[in-house]
């Protein structure tokens, strides 16, 4: 058996045996990472369909932002949270660098561009196939925004999956911000990146293992909804 024979069976071997190591770090990701994700969704999602369905000068520069943010690069995201929660910073007072704290509020900066620019086409669309309807009943733009959310459900549990797999994915933002300190900051990303440079190749091909295995479920779950949709809509 080759070397990366033996590497993939070690590294499938931690994954069986319930690995405590590699449990601990990729529990500690999927809680960063859906943490961000809902403090995000709180935000982004009702900006998104404000934006979808206010009219207002400054609004069409302010969609182009919105849609530039999505390829925010992770390590300028780092950057600024580091220099604002560093002690020189702000927020040094508040003793959040190189916490979990911190990877989740980096990573909730990367994910709100994404659900708000999705949401925002979501609800400008429905806005659109529903203006007749909602002129008729005299139903004003802002009123109509808790409805036309609730409606777009499922297409808005797609921009969530999107948002959850960015900031799953993500690496360059936590490593900054969390130090990638074992048991305390480090992810499945940056453990990865450690091992590999480390040589420890069992424990980075069982961590890139649950990574991809995470990506193909929430891609599935995303088609899912989507396939949902249409024939609820159906």
């Amino acid at each position: 058996m080759t070397e990366l024979g033996r590497a993939a069976a070690a590294a499938l071997d931690l994954i069986l045996s319930g690995d405590a190591e590699l449990a601990g770090i990729v529990g500690l990701s999927l809680q960063v990472s859906l943490s961000a994700v809902l403090i995000a969704a709180l935000v982004a999602m009702p900006a998104g369909a404000l934006l979808a369905v206010l009219r207002f000068p400054g609004r069409g520069l302010l969609v182009v932002l919105l849609n530039a943010l999505m390829g925010l690069p992770p390590v300028v995201v780092g950057l600024l949270v580091y220099l604002a929660l560093s002690r020189a910073g702000p927020l040094g007072s508040w003793g959040l660098l190189f916490t979990p704290t911190a990877m989740i509020v980096a990573q909730a900066i990367l994910v709100t561009p994404i659900i708000a620019a999705l949401t925002r086409q979501t609800v400008a669309d429905l806005q659109e196939e529903y203006r007749e309807q909602l002129a008729s009943l005299g139903v004003r733009p802002l009123a109509a925004v808790p409805a036309l959310l609730w409606d777009a459900r499922f297409s808005l549990l797609t921009a969530l999956l999107a948002g959850l797999g960015r900031a799953v994915a993500e690496v360059g933002a936590v490593i900054i911000v969390g130090g990638n300190i074992a048991g305390v900051t480090r992810v499945m990303t940056t453990a990865i990146a450690l091992e590999t440079s480390k040589g420890d190749l069992p424990l980075a091909l069982g961590l890139g293992m649950v990574l991809v295995a995470l990506a193909v479920a929430i891609n599935a779950t995303a088609f899912g909804a989507q396939g949902l949709l249409r024939r609820v809509q159906g």
